[in-house]
Parts: C-alpha cells; structure tokens; sequence
C-alpha cells in the first residue's frame, strides 16, 4: 500500500500544475559538489593506487582534497569580477563534513567504517595546513557560499554489506583504503550514494525515513561544527533525493533543493516549502574531455532567454592542483566565462541559492547593505512536459 501510494504521489506532482517564477533579470549561480572530501594522498598516492594494481585511467583516480592555495587561487579569480550590484560571484560550495579515518581502519584490518569530522581536520596522510582558514576567508570575502552534501557520499549501509560479504568487492574497496583514498566511484558504483542503495529492489533503493533522518542529522551538525552556522542549501550525493530526503531537510532548516543537470524545470516550491533549482550550466572542464567554453556561454544564454538563472555545476575536482593540475586551466576558463557574460549583460547579478529564495518570497534581496529589487513573474507549469501553462 505505501508503495503504491508513494507512485501515485510521484505522478500526481509530475501531472499537476505547479507554479514557476521566472525572472526579468539575468542571474548567475554556482553549485559546487564534494568539498572536503578526500581523495588521493598528495606525494606518493598515485604510486600507492598502481600498488594495489589499480593504475589510474580517468580524472577522477586523481581526485584529492583541495588545498589552501587552490581556494587563495579560486578567491582571487571571483573577486576579480563584480555583477551590476558590485557584488563578486559567489561559489555554493557543497561539503562533506566527514571522511573516513583511514588510520583507524587499517588498525581495525577495515573489517568496518570509521568517520572523522572535517571540523576536526583531515585523516592520517592528507595534511593540509590552513585549510579551514581558506574556507572561512573566502565566505568572509563573500565568494564563498558554503551549502551542505553529506556524510560519506557513498551509502553507508551498500558498503557495510560489501564488507560483510568479504568478496572480490570488498577486496576492491580495501586496496583502495590501502592506497589512501576512500573510493573511485566509477570503478565501484555499486557503493551507491548516500540515500540511495543501488544494490536493494527499485522501489527500495532510497534508504528509509528513519535512517535518512539519522545520516542528515549527523550531517548538519557536523556543518553547524564547521561554520558555525545550520546549511540552508542541499545538494543530495548523485543529486539522490526522495521525498523523505526533502522532508527531513525541511527539518533541519534547509530552504533550498539543489537538483542536478538535465531537465531544467523553472524555479519552484515543493510541498514542504522548499525552493528547487535544476542546474543548467555544466562547467567541468577537469572531466568532460569535449568541454566548451562556448556551450557553457550559449547553455547559460539559453537560460536568461527562458526567464531562468544561470545555474552552474562546478565540482571541486576542477580546482585541484596538487595530485594532477585541474586548477589552473579551469580558474582560466572561469574567468573567460564570467567576462564574456558581463559584456554581454550590464544588468547581469550573482546570486546565492539563499538570495534566490528571497527573491521568489519577497521580490528583493540584500546585496553590499542595499535591498535589490528583481521582478519575478509567477506561470503555471507541469512537470511531465515542462510547459507554462496559460492562465
């Protein structure tokens, strides 16, 4: 019966009108997954990754855990720019506030899991001196926008299983603990992200209401450790949310859903309230081998013209430089990008996911101590075809 209700749920929302705001303005923003969370070891990680007989092939074997120099570089290159109000671009930076402690691990053989709190530092043999500072400088500077993502990324529960079934999965999983990095996801996809077990029945992937209540709990307390403050933007990992996930970020203060490229619905409430931005910028110059400075241009063009923000996903492997250098062709391209849309516009703004929120509520936001008016038109919409509906 609750799976059944749950379906009729999902396609009465996609079916009944829903009402969009469209703006008269062209705004920008920017989503930035996986902050926090490390990866390779700096030094020696790529040799400890061949040691385990895993040599790296894509850019993601090359993932590691920024620095403080690559946040001081990306600093720099956003308070560069100003958009109509004076105020610089703001990068929404999406953390996980734990990381496996690899070193308490391997003493436990990795029969299990063990987490460290990022507000603690990183784990044994990713030292990074000032990295927190660099955090807190660049949302002190206004550039920085820090949103909440999670825990671990994976699903916990997918990979306790794995490890109890102690197979060539779990021996996977092992070398790459050995090798210093918590996972590759696209050599293990079955680990699933981190409301979502792939390897369950389809209609019980996401995990249940409890167990999302327990993980999201977790996680905005250990935000509230980091920042000082509750998030009040989310990006589920794989950007895996259900309506429990919704529900229990509503909870827990959460104001605006961050949902994933693809189908680029206007800006919208859910039934708890919830503002939802669908991403319409795909900005990965460190993974996408066909990437084009001139499609993001004309996909965040394409966005003005149907009343949309600008909204531009950016993962933090882009600004990495120490394993391999992502950082320093994609701060080029970043400022290319934004010079080439402030020709353009005049009247261009960057934007929070909060301010957006304020936006849609009250038809105004603060930016540099001023109210900004943006007028805001309201349509009706479905879901299933993405149409305004005339009213």
């Amino acid at each position: 019966m609750l799976t059944y209700a749950r379906k009729l749920w999902r396609w009465g929302e996609r079916v009944i009108p829903s009402e969009g705001f469209f703006l008269e303005r062209p705004a920008v923003l920017f989503q930035s997954d996986d902050w926090g969370r490390i990866g390779l070891r700096d030094g020696d990680g790529v040799e400890a990754l061949r040691a385990e007989g895993l040599s790296p092939e894509r850019p993601y074997d090359f993932y590691s855990l920024e620095h403080a120099d690559d946040l001081a570089a990306l600093n720099t290159i956003l308070r560069k720019h100003r958009d109509s109000t004076g105020a610089p671009p703001r990068l929404g930076m999406n953390f996980l506030v734990f990381n496996l402690d690899l070193g308490r691990m391997r003493a436990d053989e990795y029969r299990s899991i063990h987490l460290l709190p990022l507000a603690e530092g990183a784990p044994q043999g990713h030292s990074r001196p000032g990295l927190m500072d660099a955090y807190l400088a660049g949302v002190k500077a206004g550039v920085f926008a820090p949103a909440l993502h999670g825990i671990t990324h994976f699903c916990p529960s997918a990979v306790e299983q794995v490890l109890k079934a102690e197979d060539e999965r779990a021996g996977l999983l092992k070398s790459v603990w050995k090798a210093g990095a918590p996972y590759i996801y696209w050599r293990m996809p079955w680990i699933g992200y981190e409301y979502w077990d792939p390897g369950r029945a389809e209609e019980k992937r996401f995990l249940s209401l409890e167990q999302q209540q327990n993980l999201i709990g977790t996680a905005v307390g250990g935000f509230a450790k980091l920042f000082s403050t509750l998030p009040h933007s989310a990006c589920a990992p794989g950007y895996r949310a259900n309506d429990d996930t919704h529900r229990c970020w509503a909870q827990h203060g959460v104001h605006v859903v961050q949902n994933g490229p693809g189908r680029s619905l206007p800006v919208h409430f859910d039934r708890y309230g919830l503002l939802h931005l669908c991403r319409t910028v795909e900005f990965e110059p460190a993974t996408d081998p066909e990437f084009s400075l001139e499609k993001c241009v004309q996909q965040a063009e394409a966005s003005f013209g149907r009343g949309l923000p600008a909204i531009v996903s950016v993962h933090s492997i882009n600004f990495q430089s120490k394993v391999r250098d992502f950082r320093s062709r994609t701060l080029q391209l970043l400022d290319q990008f934004l010079l080439t849309l402030e020709a353009k516009h005049a009247d261009i703004l960057y934007l929070r996911d909060e301010d957006m929120f304020e936006i849609v509520r009250r038809g105004f936001y603060s930016s540099q101590g001023s109210a900004v008016p943006v007028k805001v038109t309201k349509k009706r919409f479905t879901k299933m075809s993405w149409s305004p509906v005339v009213a």
